[in-house]
């Protein structure tokens, strides 16, 4: 596990879930962790929906008040600076949807790679508009890294239907993140499975993930 976790991907991949799920994972594991969302598109506070349970369990929650900017962004409170000053806490890093979403990382990311003890998954879900196949993943994953100006270094398959996913879906869209793994250079982390499904992956090379639909 790398001090600082950015989940990073488009519009409705489900990075806030795993960013929320993760934070608190962390936390049970007995790390100090604080979680941000750097969302400047969105002007509501999406982890806001978990804030509550995240204090409560010990998490030191980030909001960064800003929405509808591009790259001339507005003041940032200056707790958010211990994302990266603060050593001593693991932060984990919600980045807003798409490219024009990952501009606030530019008043990061030099901080992040000179430290260099960070990883930056790419959140996809192959059932969402623009990322329907590998290559369209492709693109929206290099139009996000070349605006938060920190490198991709996993992938994770967060593709569903929500409760009408199925084993078949789950199946070929695993085939997808490997295609996309392949034409990246990007290793998959892992694949999110609902409840319901995971015993079907006993005897699978497939490594599942349970998330808390209450986090979202």
């Amino acid at each position: 596990m790398k001090r600082v976790t950015l989940f990073s991907g488009h519009y409705g991949s489900g990075k806030t879930n795993i960013a929320v799920n993760y934070a608190f994972y962390l936390k049970k594991k007995g790390f100090p962790v604080v979680i941000a969302d750097l969302d400047i598109v969105n002007p509501y506070f999406r982890t806001k929906d978990s804030e509550e349970q995240l204090k409560n369990s010990g998490i030191e929650v980030i909001s960064l008040p800003f929405a509808n900017t591009n790259v001339d962004l507005p003041s940032i409170p200056s707790n958010a600076y211990s994302l990266v000053e603060d050593r001593s806490k693991y932060a984990v890093i919600d980045v807003g949807g798409d490219d024009r979403g990952a501009y606030a990382l530019g008043r990061f990311s030099a901080q992040i790679i000179k430290e260099n003890n960070f990883d930056n998954f790419y959140v996809v879900n192959f059932f969402r508009p623009l990322t329907r196949t590998p290559f369209e993943a492709k693109t929206v994953l290099e139009e996000i890294e070349l605006a938060g100006k920190i490198p991709f270094t996993g992938i994770i398959n967060n593709s569903n239907l929500g409760e009408e996913t199925t084993l078949e879906d789950v199946i070929s869209s695993s085939e997808k993140a490997e295609e996309l793994s392949v034409i990246t250079g990007l290793p998959v982390v892992f694949t999110t499975v609902k409840k319901s499904l995971v015993s079907d992956f006993e005897n699978n090379d497939y490594f599942p993930l349970n998330l808390q639909d209450k986090y979202w």
